[in-house]
């Protein structure tokens, strides 16, 4: 399985950037059945859960720092996730990186998730 980020960009505050998530190597039934997510993670710090979704049942959770301005959807047909953050503030600056590959019990921690992509960085200046 093989994930590519993009979307990340230099922004200001305020500003809203879309990261999409591409997934190759896999089934549709098998991307439907996964669970795919989002992480960030900023210099010295852990990975940070932010925002997954099923996509076979459209289900949604998202972290604390994604409630009210981000939003996570998936295209079925193009194995695709989207993050679409809003309202961007200084620390939202991060690497974000894509996740699948689920087989744990919680969305929120990273080591439930099998398979990685490269990260796509989002720095918001102040």
């Amino acid at each position: 399985v093989l994930l590519v980020e993009s979307g990340g960009d230099s922004v200001q505050t305020g500003d809203s950037l879309r990261l999409t998530c591409v997934a190759s190597g896999l089934t549709s039934s098998a991307f439907e059945r996964d669970v795919i997510a989002w992480f960030r993670q900023a210099p010295g710090t852990t990975r940070e859960f932010v925002s997954a979704i099923s996509p076979g049942t459209g289900r949604t959770g998202a972290g604390t720092s994604a409630k009210d301005r981000f939003t996570i959807s998936s295209d079925n047909a193009g194995y695709t996730v989207v993050l679409q953050m809003n309202n961007l503030k200084p620390e939202d600056t991060a690497m974000y990186y894509c996740a699948a590959g689920f087989t744990g019990t919680w969305w929120s921690e990273a080591n439930a998730f099998g398979h990685w992509g490269q990260g796509t960085q989002v720095t918001v200046l102040s």
